[in-house]
C-alpha cells in the first residue's frame, strides 16, 4: 500500500500545470462530469448570494441545494434598493472570485492554505443549509477536500488545489452559456438576470452580459497565474 501511495504520488508530481488545466476543461466540458462537478459550482455560487446579503444588512435565512444542481438563497429585507440588487448581482462573479483568489494562493505557493480556507468556508455554510441534500452536497465536498489536505503530500495537495481553482474559473463562465440558452427559450423567467431586470429596468441580457466580461476576466487572470509555476511547482521541472 505504501508503495502504491509512493506510486501515485511520483506520477501525480509529473503532471505538468498545463494539462491539470486541460484535464479541468475537459471536466467541465463533459456533461457526465459537469453533472457532478457543478454542485460545487452552485455552492459558491449561493455562497455569495448569502455572503452579500448578510454584508448589505439583509437577514439570511436559508440556502437550499437541489440534486438538479440549482440551488436558491432566501433573505429577508426590503425587496427593493441596493442591497438586493447586489444580493441578486452576487452569485455568478463569486464562483469566478474565489477561483481567481484560489489560483493567487496556488501561485504563491500555498496550495494547502487553499484547501483548508475552502473547507472552513463549507463549514461555516451548513449552518445556513435548509434541506438534506444540500447538507450531504457540502460535507462529501468538504471531506475530500479536508481528506487531500490531511493525508494527500505535497505534490498531490498541489495538483488538487490546481484542480480545483480551474474548476471554479471555468465553472464561473459555463453556467452563463447555459443560462443564456435558457433565456432565449423562454425558460429562465425567474433567473437572477430577469429578477435584476425587473427591479432595475436594465435588461437581462445586459446583466449576463457583465457577468460574462466579469468572469471571463478572472478566468484570464488567474489561468496566468496558475500556468505561471509556482515555488512548489519547481519541483516537476527536475
Amino acid at each position: 500500500m505504501d508503495e502504491l501511495g509512493r506510486d501515485l504520488s511520483s506520477l501525480v508530481d509529473s503532471v505538468p500545470a498545463p494539462m491539470v488545466g486541460l484535464l479541468a476543461l475537459v471536466l467541465v466540458g463533459y456533461r457526465g462530469s459537469w453533472r457532478v462537478l457543478r454542485n460545487v459550482v452552485t455552492i459558491a455560487h449561493e455562497g455569495g448570494h448569502a455572503g452579500v446579503a448578510l454584508l448589505s444588512g439583509r437577514k439570511l435565512n436559508g440556502i437550499r441545494l437541489h440534486s438538479d444542481t440549482s440551488g436558491l438563497t432566501v433573505s429577508t429585507g426590503p425587496a427593493h434598493g441596493p442591497g438586493m440588487v447586489l444580493t441578486l448581482f452576487a452569485g455568478y462573479p463569486t464562483v469566478s472570485l474565489l477561483g481567481l483568489s484560489a489560483s493567487g494562493l496556488v501561485s504563491r505557493g500555498h496550495p494547502e492554505t487553499l484547501l483548508w480556507a475552502a473547507v472552513a468556508s463549507l463549514a461555516l455554510l451548513l449552518v445556513a443549509l435548509r434541506n438534506l441534500y444540500g447538507v450531504l452536497a457540502v460535507v462529501v465536498t468538504g471531506g475530500v477536500l479536508a481528506a487531500l489536505a490531511w493525508w494527500g503530500d505535497a505534490g498531490i495537495r498541489l495538483v488538487c488545489a490546481e484542480l480545483l481553482s480551474w474548476l471554479l474559473l471555468l465553472g464561473g463562465v459555463r453556467p452563463l452559456f447555459e443560462l443564456a440558452r435558457k433565456r432565449r427559450r423562454g425558460r429562465a423567467a425567474n433567473s437572477d438576470a430577469d429578477q435584476l431586470a425587473r427591479l432595475t429596468g436594465v435588461a437581462g441580457g445586459v446583466w449576463l452580459l457583465v457577468w460574462f466580461v466579469i468572469t471571463v476576466g478572472m478566468l484570464l487572470l488567474g489561468a496566468g497565474w496558475l500556468l505561471e509555476p509556482s515555488p512548489l511547482a519547481w519541483g516537476r521541472l527536475f
